[in-house]
């Protein structure tokens, strides 16, 4: 079994735990449930933004600790102050140490776009991520069969959030065409090996519908390899620990977007 299966069954049992303790009437009673969500893809879009997703991660199958100790608070406004365009909170505690409670201080300090990093695998979960202040959720096309991604970006849309829908390979974006999902994301990491391949994200790129909105994740290392996805087409990257490594991780965003800008204006985008 790899990672990714484990996750997923751990997950399954998580979920059906949580259902039994908390009830989809009382996660209905947030007041995140009469809150308007904000748009992930149009900030991703908007011109005086950098197109970064910056991530909120304390560790991973992969690495182990990243940075374990850390003020979600600081972070997060720190990270929209160097000029992110939304942010990205894990919410799975066993394997990557986060908690629902992180997105709900992320949400708490920030007016922007929040992303509910999780493994979905139920519907409740999505209910969840409205509970507790998430903008957008992910559904993993590894994970998750092209029926049930549309059936769940159905439910999202009617809850008001978006969806990113994350494939890492032809065969499971070509599935997914018809998903109505608002963001596409590839992910240049292998989830079942964890290894990442940078040109995974170009080579998928053109197979992605116009007006979708075009998410490079993981792999995103220098400013350079930003511009380089940017220049090709992508609109949007999501960038975790390559910040979370550092023990102020919102310094480091600064100085990685300031780096970004000064190459924009050697190497302009082809937009």
């Amino acid at each position: 079994m790899n990672i990714l299966d484990r996750i997923i069954v751990d997950k399954k049992e998580e979920v059906k735990e949580k259902k039994e303790l908390i009830p989809v009437k009382k996660l209905e009673k947030s007041i995140w449930f009469e809150t308007m969500p904000v748009s992930m893809s149009h900030y991703i879009k908007r011109e005086d933004k950098s197109g970064v997703i910056a991530e909120i991660k304390r560790r991973s199958p992969s690495k182990g600790d990243i940075n374990k100790y850390i003020s979600v608070e600081e972070i997060s406004i720190g990270y929209m102050q160097a000029g992110a365009s939304a942010l990205s909170v894990l919410t799975d505690q066993k394997y990557f140490g986060g908690t629902n409670d992180d997105l709900i201080t992320a949400r708490k300090f920030n007016y922007c776009p929040i992303l509910r990093k999780e493994f979905i695998v139920d519907e409740y979960q999505i209910i969840e991520a409205k509970s507790i202040g998430a903008d957008c959720i992910l559904l993993i096309a590894s994970v998750l069969d092209p029926k049930t991604i549309k059936k769940f970006t159905a439910f999202a849309h009617d809850l008001g959030l978006e969806v990113l829908l994350e494939v890492h390979d032809k065969e499971e974006l070509t599935s997914n065409l018809e998903s109505d999902a608002d963001l596409f994301g590839v992910n240049n990491r292998n989830l079942k090996t964890f290894d990442v391949n940078l040109e995974n994200s170009v080579e998928l790129l053109s197979f992605i519908p116009d007006g979708k909105v075009k998410i490079a994740e993981s792999g995103i290392d220098r400013p350079e390899d930003l511009v380089y996805l940017k220049n090709n087409g992508f609109d949007g990257f999501l960038i975790g620990e390559r910040f979370m490594r550092y023990s102020r991780p919102h310094y480091e965003a600064a100085k990685f977007l300031a780096k970004v800008k000064e190459l924009e204006n050697v190497y302009p985008t082809n937009a």
